[in-house]
């Protein structure tokens, strides 16, 4: 067995689960962190994720990103760094595989929706709702709601962009059950998952965009990393057509993020010396990250992709049109909450509850079975061909 490094996650001194589980219904030779992984693949909210968006809404090419792709991207980025670090790759994986699971169709067009059709029943939160999926909605297991995962991993995907300071509704209601220490730093396990997730979806989301033309080699070459990135392939391969080398520039960009993650992570964790996974917590600051060189050339890319790609006047054309199906059909539903499927629709008189649960059954919806449902109560949808 691979040694872990005294700040790792170690599943032997867990703190636990919320509802106890007698070891005769422990299946086979798994830690508690790769059973954790085990139930997100096989949860019904993760197979969802392959019909739900990353950033083109119900792709006409086959070839684009989804949820599902994404996050198996993110975890591959993840144990590699991980084992790099002597982290648990188990845990750093559940947390990559199931961080997008609480987005709602349409991805962030439909997080806007949801967020203005609950606003007087506290709002919503994709990172909140992964929790709430996770620990109520999915029920796999006879005796508890919930997938029972792991105090390590719940807190994980909680804070694994760093300590909440304004904690939403459906994050205060799983923390007021299991107590997640929302104020202090996550694992580094989890702080490596939200990096990992940063350099997935800066480079993915540049492979994507040159797919579809909303940006052409020149407009991307205007990034200093990547023109940097890209004289490297360049001088790798000199006689070999540029076309072809769209994904080595990706994985050279790759390449050199992980490497500056890894030093600069290094570096910080000599300085502070921690001796456990309590100590990381307890640091006062992020023990993962790029340096500060790497970080300004991060935040570049990042600038670009928004007003390139995610803000480009046909990204921006379908996030319209598809928000306004999330939010019609939410209100279809708030109407005449019968409209839903009938274990969804137990009589109540609090209308925030009632708000809640039409909210809990949108957000679960793929793309394409909120398009059919939009079409079978409400009328045809009309979305800009191609995205």
């Amino acid at each position: 067995m691979r040694r872990l490094a005294p700040y790792a996650s170690d599943p032997a001194r867990s703190r636990g689960r919320l509802h106890p589980e007698p070891g005769g219904e422990t299946r086979g030779p798994r830690d508690a962190f790769q059973r954790d992984r085990d139930r997100i693949i096989h949860s019904i909210p993760f197979r969802r994720l392959r019909h739900k968006t990353q950033v083109f809404i119900a792709p006409d090419g086959d070839h684009f990103r989804v949820r599902l792709t994404h996050s198996l991207e993110v975890a591959q980025i993840g144990r590699t760094v991980a084992r790099a670090l002597g982290l648990n790759e188990d845990l750093t994986e559940a947390l990559c595989l199931a961080h997008d699971i609480g987005h709602p169709p349409f991805g962030h067009a439909g997080e806007d929706a949801l967020q203005a059709a609950m606003a007087e029943a506290g709002g919503f939160d994709h990172n909140a709702n992964t929790i709430r999926q996770l620990t109520l909605m999915e029920t796999p297991y006879p005796r508890f709601a919930g997938l029972n995962l792991s105090w390590e991993t719940l807190e994980g995907l909680a804070k694994h962009n760093g300590p909440v300071a304004r904690v939403p509704w459906a994050l205060a209601e799983a923390d007021a059950a299991f107590p997640l220490d929302l104020t202090t730093w996550p694992s580094l396990e989890a702080q490596v998952a939200a990096i990992a997730d940063d350099i997935a979806y800066d480079n993915h989301d540049i492979d994507d965009g040159l797919r579809a033309g909303l940006i052409t080699l020149d407009d991307i070459l205007t990034v200093p990393f990547v023109a940097e990135s890209w004289e490297a392939v360049r001088r790798r391969y000199p006689d070999i057509e540029e076309a072809r080398l769209y994904p080595e520039l990706i994985r050279e960009q790759i390449g050199r993020m992980v490497s500056d993650l890894l030093d600069e992570t290094r570096r910080r964790v000599a300085e502070a010396a921690p001796r456990s996974a309590d100590d990381v917590r307890t640091a006062g600051r992020a023990l993962c990250g790029f340096s500060e060189g790497m970080a300004d050339q991060e935040r570049e890319l990042k600038t670009f992709l928004y007003a390139e790609v995610y803000r480009s006047s046909p990204i921006l054309a379908i996030q319209d049109a598809s928000k306004a199906v999330l939010s019609r059909l939410f209100a279809a539903y708030r109407d005449d909450p019968s409209l839903m499927p009938v274990e969804w629709t137990a009589p109540t008189d609090d209308k925030v509850q009632c708000l809640r649960r039409i909210c809990d059954f949108v957000a679960g919806m793929t793309d394409r079975y909120a398009i059919s449902r939009h079409e079978e109560l409400i009328g045809p949808v009309e979305l800009p061909e191609g995205f």
